[in-house]
């Protein structure tokens, strides 16, 4: 039984590790989004600080234990435009969802007492599609095997 786990955790272990990671990254986005929320911040603001700060923690998990790249120097460099580049794009798809979901439909569809649960309603929603297309543009982009 352990024998075979360990068979799917090294078959796997891309797949596996980019769940665990991101699922982390969309909990901290999560979170973030809430506290910012709770402290006033503009849905817009809001996205734009969770995402440069969950940019940057899913930059080096993704590196480190995700994609294992062991690039150096001027790669390296390239690596993180190329991750930042490609987050940047994802991030402005999650300010257009919230702005449309929260702004735009939620004030006009719920009353003030569901904003909250709608907020994270729809956070969740961004994030389930930000996450598809970071983990294809880091697969087939930032950290492609050469």
């Amino acid at each position: 039984m352990i024998e075979k786990a360990k068979q799917l955790w090294n078959r796997y272990y891309e797949q596996l590790t980019y769940l665990i990671f991101g699922g982390l990254t969309t909990l901290l986005n999560i979170v973030l989004g809430i506290v910012f929320r709770e402290a006033g911040l503009s849905t817009t603001i809001n996205t734009l600080l969770d995402n440069v700060l969950c940019i940057l923690f899913a930059y080096f998990t993704n590196r480190r234990w995700v994609f294992q790249s062991r690039s150096t120097g001027k790669a390296a460099v390239r690596e993180f435009g190329s991750f930042v580049t490609c987050r940047l794009g994802t991030m402005a798809l999650d300010v257009c969802v919230m702005w449309l979901g929260v702004d735009l439909l939620g004030a006009k569809l719920f009353p003030a007492s569901w904003q909250g649960l709608w907020f994270l309603c729809v956070k969740v929603f961004s994030n389930v599609l930000v996450i598809v297309l970071n983990y294809v543009f880091s697969k087939l982009i930032i950290f492609k095997k050469k």
